[in-house]
């Protein structure tokens, strides 16, 4: 209405003034992971993971330090002088060399390592896309950390329409500075269309009235986060990434769009439950606390000793208190989750209680015993189904077999969790077994070393007939070969080896009617990288075979010296005994 009134706008003030937006400090590890992420799109994990390659292979200083300010005998000009050849900030830095740096601002220095800078001259060729995307950001922030602040002027125009007044600003680019190199810090001119005078006269045109409302607060990002964990001093330098690596790996949280962390429903019942509990236990204070004790040793203000039984005390009471008040959590997660106990169908008989236990098949997928209370879990990207009924001679769980894109291996649910064999690593499966007896084992079925890896055997998998295969017992070994296709039977003679090339003897026997053996004959035995018959039938040939490696053995189960036991009571002595 008093736009309408009166109809027109009096300047009743031009106000110019200079500011200065401010250069970066020296680059530590929390503003290279902040940037990273806000700028460069990169998790703060993947972001160290890159940036250690380029410390290893000479490219940057070290990137794991606090320290924000550089030494006294810091060589400036030298570190500035290896980037001048640049295409993208060469210009930038020849001109920095010949008219005079600026002097660094002061940070803080944690007395760890300097702050992060480029070492020498880099390319994207050289670096690949991740690794030069660090380097820029690396040397980037150095650069401009030695260049002015940029420059600008704001304008400040104050209009009067009546009794009221009205304020239009605006600003312009005086020098860039820094932000000539930092592309991402640079400011845009945003003048008043017109240069306003003091006493000048516009006539007012229609005004209009827009209505708006307040909108809630965004999810976090990962750069506020590192902030607000810097802040509360929740962390350090090296384990920041990890923390927030592992709220994601746990289903947390999840990353949606602009590396903005929204957290799933597990992460809301556990903070939750966590506060109904106890709250300290998420309250930033719990662990910045504990942060602030550390430093305190490492300078020398308190007691090792002390600080470690005063923390232990803490977190025992903490945990009994915990565990004593538990069914506040159980409550909370029974409202949005079913129980473990009433998911997945049953599969194997448990080896401690005879009852069938759950497959549970959502990620990570396990075997749960509703009676024991127990979950057993298995490996991971591939099916999980019984083989045969058979069990486990040391355990008596029903063994089961997985299959991931073609490699298939038989284990024992409780072997894999908790190997009873010394020999027997864990998340092993019976391939990798020493045990001298029992059919699945790696003593009865490994028949020569792995051709891939050199640390595996390779071990005929007795599941795959009559597209039989051996497989390496190395889980992360993807090396399978192609045996026999067709055949009715293949079994390996554990107790003979070949003179030549130490493999195992296998029998293979094929239907006579589809035999591929010479003179119709159906079942042969020999080595399957030496026989003229049976080597061809192999997806390898036999060049490229490698020998069995002495005194590794089977599993284990040879290479302890005396001659080869002949009865299964031999073995058993010569293995525990």
């Amino acid at each position: 209405m008093l736009l309408k009134q009166h109809g027109e706008a009096i300047v009743s003030s031009v106000k110019y003034s200079t500011h200065k937006k401010q250069r970066p400090q020296a680059m530590n590890t929390v503003e290279m992971l902040r940037l990273a992420s806000s700028g460069l799109g990169m998790g703060p994990q993947h972001t160290m993971q890159v940036a250690e390659r380029l410390y290893t292979s000479g490219y940057i200083s070290y990137p794991r330090t606090e320290t924000n300010t550089y030494p006294a005998n810091f060589d400036l000009k030298g570190t500035l002088a290896t980037q001048k050849s640049n295409s993208h900030w060469g210009e930038h830095v020849r001109n920095l060399l010949g008219t005079g740096i600026t002097s660094p601002r002061k940070g803080s220095d944690h007395g760890d390592h300097p702050p992060i800078t480029p070492m020498r001259a880099a390319s994207e060729a050289e670096l690949g896309s991740d690794g030069w995307r660090i380097f820029s950001l690396v040397a980037q922030n150095f650069i401009a950390s030695l260049s002015p602040d940029c420059s600008y002027e704001k304008v400040d125009v104050t209009f009067r329409v009546g009794s009221e007044d009205f304020t239009c600003t605006g600003s312009k680019v005086i020098d860039p500075g820094f932000t000539a190199v930092q592309h991402w810090q640079k400011m845009e001119d945003s003048l008043p269309p017109v240069q306003f005078v003091k006493g000048a006269r516009y006539r007012t045109r229609e005004p209009r009235l827009t209505q708006k409302a307040t909108t809630p607060p965004g999810y976090l990002t990962e750069s506020e986060l590192i902030t607000l964990m810097e802040k509360h001093g929740i962390g350090t330098d090296a384990s920041i990434p990890v923390h927030i690596n592992n709220i994601c790996e746990r289903n947390f949280v999840t990353i949606a769009s602009g590396r903005r962390l929204v957290p799933n429903t597990l992460g809301i019942l556990l903070v939750h439950g966590y506060q109904r509990i106890d709250p300290d236990l998420v309250k930033p204070t719990m662990r910045s606390e504990i942060e602030k004790q550390f430093d305190l040793i490492a300078s020398g203000k308190a007691n090792y000793d002390l600080v470690l039984a005063h923390a232990v005390s803490t977190f025992q009471a903490k945990y009994k208190y915990f565990v004593d008040n538990t069914e506040y959590m159980d409550q909370l997660f029974e409202l949005s989750f079913t129980k473990l106990s009433d998911t997945g169908k049953s599969l194997s008989k448990c080896g401690l209680c005879t009852r069938y236990m759950k497959l549970v098949s959502q990620k990570p997928m396990r075997l749960h015993c509703k009676n024991c209370e127990a979950t057993y879990k298995l490996p991971q990207g591939g099916s999980i189904k019984l083989y045969q009924g058979n069990v486990c001679p040391l355990d008596q769980f029903e063994l089961v077999v997985f299959n991931a894109g073609g490699k298939s291996f038989i284990l024992c649910p409780y072997c894999y969790n908790f190997p009873e064999i010394e020999d027997m690593g864990k998340n092993s499966g019976c391939n990798k077994c020493p045990h001298p007896t029992c059919p699945n084992a790696a003593p009865q079925l490994s028949v020569t070393v792995c051709q891939t890896c050199d640390e595996g055997d390779l071990v005929l998998d007795p599941n795959s007939g009559p597209s039989w295969r051996m497989s390496c017992n190395e889980l992360k070994c993807t090396c399978v070969v192609k045996i026999f296709a067709g055949a009715v039977r293949v079994t390996v003679s554990p107790d003979s080896d070949c003179e030549t090339c130490g493999s195992s003897i296998l029998t293979v026997e094929f239907n006579p009617d589809k035999t591929p053996f010479k003179e119709g004959v159906s079942k042969l035995t020999g080595c399957v990288v030496c026989h003229d018959e049976l080597s061809p039938l192999v997806e390898l040939s036999r060049q490229q075979f490698k020998r069995r490696r002495r005194g590794r053995g089977r599993g284990g189960r040879r290479g302890r010296g005396g001659r080869k036991p002949r009865t299964k009571e031999e073995a058993l002595d010569q293995y525990f005994v």
